[in-house]
Order: structure tokens, then sequence, then C-alpha cells
């Protein structure tokens, strides 16, 4: 049966958590508006399912609960456009339909979930918000952090991950205006062009900034530097686009493989080789740049 997306109250949503074994709930403050997102019951499922099976492992380091959590995914079909699917900005949360950013966004906020004193969906919804918007703040769709690099540093600077490639990468010339220069390729720029002049002034000030990243040739000598869990996003040599790719780290047999959403397999997987050799010299990958996520 179809499942349809629902927009309701996440008050609803205490049904769920009642199911869900040593979660802690805490009341709805009178003051505070019940947070509205749009999700269906399959959601609400799997988040009990992975609650309940991972509850015993919430004392991990969150670097292991990361990759551990994203194993609970493999196989899981890829989908692309999954928070496009309202005309307004409503807050997206989808364990059922996964794209490579969406994948390590869910992957951080289940994990920080689990770490927290309220394991509650209401409290996964919350996370997600803090992690994709900028600043936290939700509100039209330019307050979406669409360009990964930028989704590393606002969430560096709002202390939910570090960038340790700042210490040994090299400098990201990292010039973004694909967004503002191909509108035809985003339904909501294209229907609202206010907010192409919203972005523009983003991508500018995006572009200020300064990077570092790990070149795909110097991977291989910088892999013991890296570590399970660490959210990376392959950065492109597009014209105007920083990151073309996103996933996380695994480790297997000693050596870094990448864990992610795979657009070109359709499915979530962890990619045959190390991620030192998964950068082809022809591509158009030309390395990595690291998010580490903060306990």
């Amino acid at each position: 049966m179809t499942m349809k997306h629902l927009f309701i109250p996440l008050l609803i949503l205490l049904f769920f958590n009642q199911s869900c074994a040593q979660q802690k709930q805490e009341e709805p403050k009178p003051e505070s508006e019940p947070l509205e997102i749009v999700y269906t019951e399959k959601d609400a499922e799997i988040f009990a399912d992975i609650l309940e099976k991972f509850k015993d492992q919430s004392d991990k380091p969150i670097g292991t609960l990361i990759p551990e959590i994203g194993k609970y995914f493999l196989g899981n079909e890829y989908v692309a456009h999954t928070l496009e699917v309202e005309d307004e900005e409503k807050l997206i949360v989808n364990l059922r339909e996964l794209d490579c950013t969406t994948y390590a966004e869910n992957l951080l906020a289940l994990a920080r979930t689990l770490k927290s004193e309220n394991q509650s969906f209401e409290q996964f919804a919350k996370e997600i918000e803090q992690i994709r918007y900028r600043d936290g703040n939700r509100d039209s769709y330019p307050s979406r952090l669409h360009y990964f690099s930028d989704w590393i540093y606002n969430n560096r600077d709002n202390k939910l991950v570090t960038t340790p490639a700042d210490e040994f990468g090299d400098p990201y010339v990292n010039q973004v205006n694909f967004m503002s220069t191909h509108t035809d390729s985003y339904k909501h720029l294209k229907n609202n062009p206010d907010y192409v002049s919203v972005i523009e002034q983003q991508e500018k000030e995006i572009s200020s900034r300064n990077y570092y990243y790990i070149p795909k040739e110097k991977i291989a000598d910088y892999e013991h530097l890296l570590k399970e869990g660490d959210i990376i996003g392959l950065t492109t040599s597009i014209d105007g686009l920083d990151v073309a790719h996103v996933g996380v780290l695994v480790e297997q047999e000693g050596r870094m493989h990448l864990l992610h959403a795979s657009q070109s397999n359709l499915k979530v997987e962890i990619s045959e080789e190390p991620i030192s050799s998964f950068l082809k010299p022809n591509s158009k990958n030309s390395g990595i740049m690291i998010a580490r996520p903060l306990e």
C-alpha cells in the first residue's frame, strides 16, 4: 500500500513513541507550538525500530554509532528530490527514500537522538531541522543549506561537527554559483524568482570563506587521519559547484570505505574500494571535505 505524505502536528506521534522501549519523553511546554512535519506512518515505524535495535548502544562514540546505524539502511533504494515534494519549505522527515545528503543527515540526526535524553520522534525531527537549515532556522527555501560546503561550515559553527581538514588539508578554492545560474534545474527557483537574489547573496558569502580539503591524489597519504563516522563531501571540478556527492566513512579490514546512497547503483551500499581509490583519476571528483560529528 502506498503511503501518502502527512502534514500533522507531532503530538500525534506520542502514540508511536509509546512503543519504543527505554524511550524517555517530556511533556510539551504549554507555551511551545507543536512542531509540524511531513512524514508517513512508515517513517515513524522505522524510527521506532532503529530506536529498539540501537537502544543499548547509545553510550558508544558517535563516530561508531553513525556507521552502525547506517548499515541498517543497506540495500534501501536511492530516491532523488525527496525534499522538493512540497511547494512550501516544510520539515520533511523521510526514512524510506534516501539520497546521498538526506542519508547523511538522517544518520547524524538519529545518532544525536539516541545519545540525547529525549529519544523521541519529535526530538529526531528537531535534530533534522537543526542540521538541514542555516543556524537551525527553517524559513523559506533559501534557508536550507543547499551547498554542502555551506552545510559543513554552518554545522561546524553551531558545534555539531568539526572540520579536521582545516589542520592538514589543502586550501579549497570554492566559487559557487551553480544554483543561481541553473535556475531551471530547481523547481523552487523557477517558480519563485525572488529567491534567486537571496541565493546569489548566499553564494557570494559561501565563496568568500576559507575552505580546506584533501585532494584525491593525497587521500592515501592522509587516510590514517580519517575516522570512522566522518561525513565527507566529494568535491567536484564542475563549474560553480562545490560538492557532487556525500557519504560516511566506515572501516572495512583496516581501510576507510564509503557508506553512501549511491546514485549510480540506486541503493545504499558500502564501496568495494577504499575511499583513496574510490575517486578515480579521470573523474570530476577532485577530493574530499570532512565533517567530523561532535558528541
